[in-house]
């Protein structure tokens, strides 16, 4: 080597240019010092597996991508702040058109801000100049003189202008998640919103990251309909069982179960003492991304037992939480419960299915009369006139049987404590049915499955059977 040879700042500047150019994680680590210059940057492999991902979109591999990882781990600032800076700069895509969205505006606002500073700081712009036009330079828009544009807004008004990206980071809050109808708003909008908001239909890309929260969630409309997203799923604690892997030629590389995903930064002292604070079912979801606990959360399902037969009944009721719908959406469901002379609960017979008004009256009807006389029929009354006049159709609609409507007060989770209690204890029993499966599954995931309408019927039910002396002895017998 000529002892003359002496590399200038260009030549670094251009070996600089030339490493980010070829890879986002590279460009991550350049540019970390921009973003947080009083902290040292931590690199996880999750990092690379996140890059690689949103590299094979701007490679044109893929051009849907579903992010399931904990918070805390990078992915805003990876999905909505370093990845399209990284397609304006180093990729030479200035032209790019961004639409940065979340469940609240403040939250999109932070990123784009984010991404301004980034593009505009002094290291990133004597590497890749790049002017932002005047009149259009503001906190929730801003332009450059190629055209591409930066747009926040929050997930309820994503409406006006298309893109080439559209990013959505946590469509739902932890607290929203929990609510029908603020989860049905997010998922009209995935299918009725998103779609609309791209300048190419088969080209612009979708990327939409967040923690899984209830199993109606807008990655469980995704996975569910197999709506043709990439799932790059990275839970706290492997479990081998739900090993991730990728068209892209990605799989995670763990191998042990529970192993972490991100020590450097979530330690094993960390995780356990968080997991202690947050409860099963935020565990779960926030950071397992999946809805509900491995082995169940609410309801103990493992100790209800399965019976040939229940023995001599003291008391019997059916329970009907009732819904409209007509091959989709919420079921009606009937839960016939009972108490033995035994002093246990009997799950004797469920009746369930999506009937629009007529063929669910003739149901509940044709169930009565199976049930017979002694066996009281009770109907979940809605809030609401609607409510009330269904109520009132249905009481009709079994004259000669003893039946009688209840308007619920409190969440179903609440109303189906006393019965989880009776469950945890052992205390109840199911009879063997073709429809034991559905019942289970859904009480391994209530109050965050998808369909609550068995559990919120065998609450009812069990409400009904269960007198105070009852209650009061099963619950000395549960502590």
């Amino acid at each position: 080597m000529p002892s003359n040879l002496t590399i200038s700042p260009a030549d670094l500047q251009a070996a600089e240019r030339e490493l980010c150019s070829r890879s986002l994680a590279a460009f991550v680590r350049r540019a970390w010092h921009v973003l947080e210059p009083g902290q040292p940057y931590i690199h996880g492999w999750h990092v690379d597996a996140i890059c690689e991902h949103l590299q094979a979109i701007t490679e044109g591999q893929i051009n849907r991508l579903l992010i399931n990882i904990p918070p805390g781990t990078m992915k805003s600032t990876l999905v909505s702040v370093f990845w399209p800076a990284w397609e304006w700069g180093p990729k030479g895509r200035p032209y790019t058109r961004i639409i940065g969205a979340s469940h609240e505006q403040g939250l999109a606002v932070r990123d784009t801000r984010k991404m301004r500073n980034l593009i505009t700081s002094d290291w990133y712009q004597a590497l890749w100049p790049l002017a932002l036009t005047s009149d259009q330079n503001q906190k929730t828009f801003y332009e450059n003189e190629s055209t591409g544009f930066r747009q926040a807004c929050a997930v309820a008004s994503m409406t006006g202008r298309r893109g080439d990206r559209v990013l959505w980071d946590d469509p739902h809050s932890v607290e929203a998640a929990l609510s029908d109808a603020h989860r049905e708003t997010a998922n009209r909008v995935f299918q009725e919103t998103l779609p609309t908001r791209l300048n190419n239909p088969d080209s612009s890309a979708i990327v939409i990251v967040m923690q899984r929260l209830h199993e109606a969630d807008v990655s469980g409309l995704i996975i569910e309909n197999d709506y043709g997203y990439e799932h790059l799923c990275l839970p706290m604690e492997f479990e081998p069982e739900r090993r991730c892997s990728t068209s892209i030629g990605f799989t995670d590389p763990r191998t042990e179960d529970g192993e972490l995903l991100f020590p450097g930064r979530f330690s094993r002292e960390t995780v356990d003492r968080d997991k202690k604070v947050m409860g099963a079912m935020a565990v779960a979801g926030q950071f397992q991304q999946r809805p509900a606990p491995r082995g169940g959360g609410f309801f103990a399902w493992q100790q209800v037992q399965i019976v040939d037969s229940a023995p001599k009944l003291t008391k019997v009721v059916r329970f009907w939480d009732k819904a409209g719908t007509d091959g989709a959406g919420a079921y009606t469901a009937g839960v016939k419960m009972g108490v033995g002379e035994d002093g246990l609960f009997y799950v004797l017979d469920v009746v369930r299915g999506q009937w629009s008004a007529a063929p669910r009256e003739r149901t509940i009807r044709a169930t009565a009369e199976l049930d017979g006389v002694g066996v009281k029929q009770w109907i979940e009354q809605e809030p609401g006139s609607g409510g009330k006049e269904s109520a009132e159709a249905t009481i009709r609609n079994l004259a000669g049987y003893s039946i009688e409507a209840e308007r619920p007060t409190g969440d179903k989770a609440v109303r189906a404590e006393p019965f989880s209690v009776q469950v945890e204890a052992g205390n109840v029993r199911m009879v063997r049915g073709e429809w034991n499966q559905a019942y289970i599954d859904e009480m391994k995931t209530f109050p965050v499955g998808k369909y609550k309408d068995q559990m919120d019927a065998s609450g009812g039910a069990f409400n009904k059977i269960a007198t105070n002396n009852y209650r009061q002895r099963f619950a000395a017998m549960a502590s």
